[in-house]
């Protein structure tokens, strides 16, 4: 790799993010209801884990994802869109989003080469 390369390039920002080639991302993400708090547990799997507080009846842990989520982001609820998985742990996420700034918001770190 030369000088001015950027170390990134090619690579994917995490595992459990992929970006859309018509913009925005896609995130995959195993979540716990019914958990003490609202937060970011880490990776799981190729997955990145979240625990959210509202039990998982009547859609209610789905829409406090999503305003968690929203929370996080800086982002209006209705961008944020479940593709897959409204009935499971296992969830698909579609945000408006660059993939640098979704893994710095939910990871709080920058990109850094592996």
């Amino acid at each position: 790799m030369g000088r001015g390369a950027d170390p990134l390039a090619g690579r994917p920002a995490a595992p459990w993010l992929d970006a859309l080639p018509t913009g925005g991302c896609v995130i995959r993400l195993h979540v716990q209801p019914g958990a003490a708090r609202n937060e970011v547990v880490g990776r799981h799997g190729d997955a990145l884990k979240l625990r959210i507080a509202a039990a998982a009846v009547d859609g209610a842990a789905n829409a406090a994802l999503i305003a968690f989520l929203a929370s996080k982001l800086k982002l209006p609820r209705r961008e944020i869109t479940i593709v897959r998985g409204e009935k499971t742990r296992q969830k698909l996420i579609r945000l408006p989003l660059a993939p640098a700034l979704v893994v710095h918001c939910l990871e709080g770190k920058h990109l850094m080469p592996a």
